[in-house]
């Protein structure tokens, strides 16, 4: 870490001792945050744009959020899914009462990439194929088959030796797609909005086409909202907007957001998808942890009662015309 002698130099230097060289991290020793603020050991105050790399969806420390994850600590911090719970009942009601209509059940886990490996093995064993359509500029995590099912340059190579069973269309090219949808192909899952490609938004054409090509063929039609989902685009999800054609997918991946800063994700299923997946077929031993299940409902809370999708309407708005007056800027891309 490249810090001015003193304390923020001692905490970097003892965190690159011992931690492995993955991060090029900022010389920024964060203590705390509120908001929209982020606030360094050393007394700086940042507005933080970049929220822990979209995990502040209802900004740092939500109040609401922070209450409702010390009550259930007082509790119970942790117990598997071979019990049921109140707060774990509470949590998939509310996410589902929000979710399209036609998704009515969850499975929850720790992060985006396990949805995305999750709601692939669900869409093979709903389908009983193989096969799974990413899009090239596409990023779905850094797990095995999450990285190999990553069109994205250095990020693929990774995963080498990628596991097999994926396949490449262009994204917004419904043709491509069409030449290798074949009856070997169990899902086609895709960023609605293409994050680490650089903000990249395909046409509602494309979506309708895309959901009837699915509808045509029996593939499972998977949305990765890590990024897009929970609000962030102004609406809870992409799925059903119309940027987005109105269309819903089969499955939706969420995770980011969704907890607020407390790891968690989440496929929301189809009857059509959830009705085939059977006692064991999917496992996790913390997904669905108490304290992460008080964060998603205290999430879902905190965006309504604050009118946080209404607001993020207004700064979009404001952000799109101000940096459009900017004679540097050529285009301004992507929703929320």
């Amino acid at each position: 870490m490249e810090a001015q002698p003193g304390p923020q130099a001692e905490v970097g230097a003892l965190e690159d001792r011992f931690q492995l060289a993955t991060y090029k991290k900022m010389p920024i020793v964060a203590e705390r945050g509120e908001g929209v603020w982020l606030y360094a050991s050393d007394g700086e105050k940042y507005l933080d744009l970049y929220g822990g790399h979209a995990v502040a969806g209802t900004g740092h420390s939500h109040p609401h959020v922070v209450a409702a994850i010390a009550e259930q600590a007082e509790k119970l911090l942790f117990y598997s899914n071979l019990v049921y719970s109140d707060v774990r009942a509470r949590a998939a009601e509310k996410l589902i009462s929000i979710a399209p209509e036609s998704l009515t059940k969850v499975f929850f886990c720790n992060s985006g990439t396990e949805a995305n490996e999750n709601a692939m093995r669900m869409a093979r064993l709903a389908s009983g194929r193989e096969n799974v359509i990413t899009f090239s500029g596409g990023f779905h995590g850094r797990t095995a088959d999450a990285i190999s099912a990553t069109f994205l340059g250095k990020y693929r190579d990774l995963g080498k030796p990628n596991v097999p069973g994926h396949l490449q269309a262009e994204f917004g090219d419904i043709e491509s797609v069409r030449k290798v949808a074949d009856e070997t192909v169990a899902a086609i899952m895709l960023e609605p909005i293409q994050s680490m490609a650089g903000v990249r938004i395909a046409t509602p054409a494309f979506f309708r086409d895309l959901r009837k090509l699915c509808d045509d063929r029996g593939i499972v039609l998977i949305y990765d909202e890590v990024q897009t989902g929970v609000g962030r685009t102004g609406e809870w999800f992409f799925a059903g907007s119309e940027a987005g054609g109105g269309i819903v997918p089969d499955v939706i991946t969420l995770a980011k957001a969704l907890g607020s800063g407390i790891p968690v994700g989440a496929c929301l299923a189809s009857e059509k998808v959830a009705s085939q997946i059977k006692e064991n077929d999917l496992g996790t031993t913390f997904g669905g942890g108490m304290i992460a299940m008080a964060a998603v409902t205290a999430t879902l809370e905190a965006i309504e009662n604050d009118s946080m999708l209404e607001n993020v309407k207004e700064v979009e708005a404001h952000l799109r015309h101000r940096i459009a007056e900017l004679p540097e800027v050529t285009q301004v891309r992507g929703q929320g």
